[in-house]
């Protein structure tokens, strides 16, 4: 609502961060407002006016603020994310500058969490989102919901990003909690107003099946201290059969809608582990297809990892080994790598490769319930442990 105001996107976000920091300061002192929606955007108002007052080339931009509805009106009920989202997905914007800018201002990500999902230093991060804002800003377009025949451009990039945001928070890249549930709730509700604009679309249809059919397993994926429970342990009656159901519902519509997408596809093999009613019942010939078609399409090394395991579940650790060489070029560091490869040659017997590998995954590792996890692993491997299958719950895929 600020930045529609304003038209300043980039002032829009400092004044409601004032806000909310304002917000954390007197509301537990005070009490929550009756209207904490209308403080809020109260507060920013007069943060962004007090940002245009203290330069007098945003004069005009003052004018235009004081010109909009009364600071402390109550808000519509209108949501605004999917706009922001859709402005941030700009088509004057490279692909990385769409996303990296979505996932700082919609998705919450920090910049240094966002760095780390491209690979880049934070610095470079932020030149690179600061120069996006400019670029959006420089644009000229009005903040307004893109048109019906606007919207397939902007598409893609659209679902990459709330692809991206729910992976984050299905296991996050670093901090003390493997999930981050705001951000799985925030990608998924995003995902639903994008579904509704586009409710015939396979893609969309896809990637809303996939989040809800991966998410279901989140009561099971962790145990009573935080730390991951691998897919093959987890408790199958604690999984939400509802969000199960209406995941299998949307992937038949979006198997029903044309060639099935990367998401579909990740969507087919969550299918296949939440339709087992046992570990030992999971059809791993149909997920090792499955993977077989997703690197096909997509050329992704992730998946090429995600793939090892399930050819390792089918043919044996050796062939899943196998399709780990040479991966290490094109990942560049990566715990996932070092675990898989661990957890492989764990199942061929070879405990001393095995507790090396899992040895580098644990010091490289950002997310501690997942170091924790692997330190374990490496406890028990030192104390001369048997071999646990133990396939991650990474998401299906994690093939952003």
């Amino acid at each position: 609502m600020l930045a529609r105001r304003s038209r300043d996107f980039d002032a829009a976000e400092d004044a409601v961060q004032e806000a909310l920091v304002a917000a954390a300061t007197h509301w537990p002192r005070d009490g929550v407002p009756d209207n904490p929606r209308g403080w809020l955007l109260q507060a920013a108002t007069r943060r962004l006016v007090d940002h245009v007052r203290a330069d007098a080339s945003r004069r005009r931009r003052e004018v235009l603020a004081a010109q909009g509805e009364p600071a402390g009106a109550r808000p519509t009920g209108e949501d605004d994310t999917l706009t922001v989202l859709l402005l941030c997905c700009h088509p004057s914007l490279t692909p990385a500058s769409a996303i990296a800018l979505t996932l700082r201002a919609v998705g919450g990500l920090t910049t240094a969490e966002v760095a780390h999902a491209f690979a880049v230093p934070e610095a470079t991060m932020a030149q690179r989102i600061s120069r996006a804002k400019q670029t959006v800003r420089a644009s000229g377009e009005p903040f307004a919901r893109p048109t019906p025949e606007e919207l397939p451009g902007r598409l893609r990039s659209v679902l990459h990003v709330l692809y991206l945001v729910f992976n984050e928070g299905y296991t996050s890249s670093r901090g003390p909690e493997l999930h981050r549930v705001e951000l799985v709730d925030e990608a998924v509700r995003i995902t639903r107003l994008v579904r509704a604009l586009l409710p015939d679309d396979a893609d969309v249809a896809g990637l809303l099946a996939l989040m809800l059919l991966v998410d279901a397993r989140r009561p099971a994926r962790t145990d009573d201290a935080g730390d991951p429970v691998p897919l093959p342990q987890q408790d199958r009656t604690r999984w939400d059969a509802a969000r199960i159901a209406e995941g299998l519902d949307l992937l038949d519509r979006a198997l029903a809608g044309g060639p099935a997408g990367e998401y579909t596809l990740q969507a087919a093999i969550a299918a296949v582990h939440d339709r087992a009613p046992t570990a030992d019942a999971t059809d791993w010939p149909r997920v090792l297809a499955l993977y077989g078609a997703l690197e096909r399409l997509t050329g992704n090394p992730v998946v090429t990892v995600n793939r090892a395991v399930a050819a390792a579940m089918v043919d044996g650790a050796a062939a899943g080994l196998a399709l780990l060489d040479g991966l290490d070029d094109r990942l560049g560091p990566t715990h996932r790598l070092d675990a898989v490869r661990a957890h492989l040659h764990e199942l061929a017997g070879d405990a001393a490769a095995a507790l090396d590998h899992y040895r580098r995954a644990a010091a490289h590792a950002t997310n501690l319930p997942e170091q924790r996890h692997l330190a374990a692993k490496v406890a028990e491997l030192t104390r001369g442990g048997a071999a646990v299958v133990s396939v991650p719950d990474d998401g299906g895929g994690r093939a952003g």
